[in-house]
């Protein structure tokens, strides 16, 4: 884009200086380049009016690379694809339309283009799709690359809290594409990188990306539902959190987006007795989480 940029520029000036040098008497040519200046102001007020594209650096090591001269075409399509689903999943969990099955939600509108190739080691540059629709806050394109890096890098040498926090972000399918992803480099014996805009991480070996893979895994993140009898001792509508006493303690927790109006706890179930339903989500032997997931009863 900034390329282009310095060529529109460049051409409004040339036009401006042979308006500047043309003689009087020349109307209709002067018509014309008046003409010429007027298109490229506009299409340079156009383009710098669009928003820079998002890229990311995804780079690999090991066996499948050859230094920076190429890379096994077997690992880099089926590495590239999964990498891409996985985002595509993220994407869909943030904007909470994911399911447990079925296709993934806007996979098409969502997918990865390869604008070149990263030099160091071997990789891909990714561009992310623009938020084009009419709910633009609803596309977290970048919020996704940056989760899929966060969950890399809490997995590799976070606590089980900092994976369950971001495990809890996303829908658990969207976890397994993350998973399916670090299996592939594993299974031909890869790392890689992830650069994206001023964070960089990188696998630094075998046994820590397989420690990742397996923090991620299904077996270590238990998914279960929870019903409590007591009572709310209060919640925050904006941040969507709650207090809940029960008789072995405090439950704190967010609260889900299938309640749409968080403050009628506030008014109508405050301090009074009554049952609710809780999904809890736990990693490894870090804590529980907990979501409210309908109204009490």
């Amino acid at each position: 884009m900034i390329q282009r940029i310095d060529m529109l520029k460049s051409e409004i000036n040339e036009l401006q200086q042979m308006l500047n040098d043309l003689d009087d008497s020349a109307v209709i040519q002067r018509l014309s380049l008046q003409g010429r200046l007027n298109a490229a102001q506009g299409e340079l007020e156009r383009v710098e009016a669009t928003p820079e594209p998002l890229r990311a650096r995804l780079t690999f090591r090991g066996r499948p690379v050859f230094g920076s001269h190429g890379i096994a075409a077997d690992f880099g399509g089926k590495a590239s694809n999964a990498f891409a689903d996985a985002f595509a999943a993220v994407v869909a969990g943030l904007n909470e339309n994911l399911q447990f099955m079925g296709p993934i939600p806007d996979r098409v509108k969502n997918q990865l283009l390869i604008t070149g190739t990263a030099q160091g080691s071997f990789g891909f540059v990714f561009e992310l799709p623009p938020a084009a629709g009419l709910f633009p806050e609803h596309e977290r394109t970048g919020d996704a690359l940056a989760t899929i890096q966060s969950l890399f890098e809490a997995s590799a040498q976070g606590s089980d809290d900092e994976v369950a926090e971001l495990v809890e972000a996303i829908h658990p399918r969207a976890v397994k594409k993350v998973f399916e992803f670090l299996c592939l480099l594993s299974q031909y014996h890869a790392l890689c990188g992830l650069e994206f805009k001023d964070k960089t991480f990188r696998f630094e070996g075998t046994e820590q990306l397989e420690r990742s893979a397996g923090r991620l895994a299904e077996g270590n993140i238990q998914e279960k539902k929870e019903t409590h009898r007591g009572m709310f001792l209060g919640v925050l509508p904006n941040s969507r959190s709650f207090e809940f006493q029960t008789a072995n303690g405090v439950i704190k927790g967010k609260i889900g987006t299938a309640i749409e109006d968080p403050d009628i706890i506030n008014r109508e179930w405050l301090r009074q007795e009554s049952c609710i339903t809780l999904g809890v989500i736990q990693v490894g032997q870090g804590r529980p989480r907990y979501t409210l997931i309908g109204l009490p009863e």
